[in-house]
């Protein structure tokens, strides 16, 4: 079984995040939630964008990377939207991972002037018609294939946070479809 650690989403660490993680756990991996926002979360998310910018992103990419050094180098990392910044530089600098799974957005590492580490699966998903995956689409499909065995999936839907039952976005059968898929990726790492 699998060590992953999901970086939750601009909305913040909410039970949607714990639900997804809860649904790894049942078949046996241990996963971790690292809070980057102290416990606080947000109804909408333009109010979590705008936390997030007060921060700082390189900030929050910092404790995610941080979160993610004290466990397994050869950890999953998955991110979801916002957290596909600190899933995509602790793999850059980890490069043991296992796999990166980024969910609703694409990150590339060329935001750290480095490129995909050599052995490191990747997994990207995103809704068609999200708004928000729009910005990364084309950044999604150089990355998925700049990145050899590399897998991009794309959903029906203008949901960006369909995996996250807490919010009205939710959508069972997609994230079932993402759930799915996942499990896959993390038979075929060990």
């Amino acid at each position: 079984m699998s060590e992953i650690v999901l970086f939750h989403h601009a909305l913040g660490l909410t039970p949607g995040v714990t639900a997804l993680a809860d649904r790894f756990r049942a078949v046996g991996h241990a996963v971790h939630t690292p809070d980057l926002y102290g416990g606080r979360t947000f109804p909408v998310l333009e109010e979590g964008v705008a936390y997030a910018r007060s921060v700082g992103m390189q900030a929050l990419i910092d404790a995610g990377v941080a979160a993610a050094a004290r466990l397994p180098a050869d950890s999953v990392l998955m991110g979801i939207s916002l957290g596909i910044g600190p899933a995509t530089k602790a793999a850059i600098d980890r490069p043991a991972a296992r796999a990166v799974v980024q969910v609703a957005g694409a990150g590339d590492p060329g935001w750290w002037d480095a490129t995909w580490p050599e052995g490191t699966a990747l997994q990207i998903h995103g809704a068609r018609d999200d708004p928000w995956w729009q910005e990364d689409a084309e950044a999604a499909q150089m990355l998925a294939a700049s990145v050899a065995g590399s897998q991009l999936f794309l959903y029906d839907g203008s949901a960006h946070l369909f995996m996250d039952n807490s919010t009205p976005e939710y959508d069972a059968v997609q994230t079932d479809r993402l759930v799915g898929r996942v499990l896959d990726l993390l038979s075929r790492v060990g």
